[in-house]
């Protein structure tokens, strides 16, 4: 991907324009063995962008599921597995001039970084991870990952937080707790809290989401009032049914999540598009749907998506 590379540097590092990029995985790796610092002076001098321009809509794609250890997309356990792989896709994701960011862990942030994928992108992190897929400490889903101190010193755009609020695990109030200071930290440094909400329950001793309009709504209540402000807090939303009713519960700018794909495409793809019509939908943020399409053509379905957005 370097061509234009200009100059080498450390461990194989070039230099395209300004900042630092990796031509291949293995010199990412060799990046990490002997130039750790070049990963700080990388997120120093990417070029940044706002948030909100143009159209005001949004197309992010997802990443950050690995680490929470949850590795499938539908019926394939280990689909996530293969970390260039996955890269490979984010990057064809990110290739399209419609794609406006990336929400991820910082490893793969950083992975996409050196690669020179992040240039002129919005970019959030991921910070609560530690509620492992199937642990019995879930929902006690405390901050494991990206700190809001990193996320506002790197020039990030925001930090997402999943907040399963269930009323019957004491672990809820740990997360809500966590999710509260994160938001405060964000806000004060001008970064925004994207919150991801959820009524949850253990059903046959596995977490599930209750995804009826009336447990989103509620869900939305309990989570958009943490902080001491709002004011840079966003909601990140599954689609429902009644989605005018459900985005009535609040004035916040929400993106709308695709999910694990169990839906037939041209089905999914429809209900993003009739949700996308409702005014204080402000965009896309999608992960496996995308990135793993059951045709594997990624290309295509990040198309697909971009249209609907544009």
């Amino acid at each position: 991907m370097s061509e234009v590379a200009t100059t080498t540097g450390p461990a194989g590092l070039h230099r395209l324009g300004s900042t630092p990029t990796c031509s291949d995985y293995a010199e990412v790796t060799a990046v990490r063995a002997q130039h750790p610092a070049a990963i700080a002076e990388a997120w120093a001098r990417r070029r940044r962008r706002s948030t909100v321009t143009g159209s005001d809509r949004l197309m992010i794609v997802a990443a950050d599921h690995p680490a929470r250890g949850a590795l499938a997309v539908g019926s394939n356990p280990t689909a996530m597995s293969s970390r260039s792989d996955l890269l490979d896709r984010l990057r064809t994701a990110l290739a399209n001039p419609g794609v406006d960011g990336v929400l991820a862990t910082s490893d793969i942030l950083e992975d996409l970084l050196l690669l020179g994928a992040l240039e002129d992108k919005v970019v959030f992190s991921s910070m609560n991870r530690g509620g492992l897929a199937g642990a019995s400490f879930e929902l006690d889903d405390r901050m494991t990952a990206a700190t809001a101190s990193w996320t506002i010193d790197a020039g990030l755009n925001g930090a997402k937080m999943l907040c399963r609020v269930d009323l019957s695990d004491p672990g809820t109030l740990n997360m809500m707790t966590a999710c509260a200071a994160a938001i405060d930290e964000l806000a004060a440094g001008g970064s925004i809290a994207m919150l991801e909400p959820f009524l949850s329950s253990r059903v046959d001793g596995k977490v599930r989401n209750d995804l009826s309009p009336d447990a989103v709504i509620k869900s939305m209540h309990i989570i958009q009032g943490l902080g001491s402000t709002s004011a840079y807090t966003w909601l990140k939303l599954p689609v429902v049914d009644e989605m005018e009713r459900v985005m009535d519960a609040t004035t916040m700018p929400t993106l709308l999540l695709g999910g694990d794909p169990q839906t037939a495409p041209d089905e999914t793809f429809a209900s993003w598009g009739r949700a996308l019509e409702i005014p204080s939908v402000r965009g896309l943020i999608v992960g496996r749907t995308l990135l793993y399409p059951s045709d594997d053509d990624v290309a295509t379905a990040v198309d697909t998506a971009v249209n609907l957005v544009r």
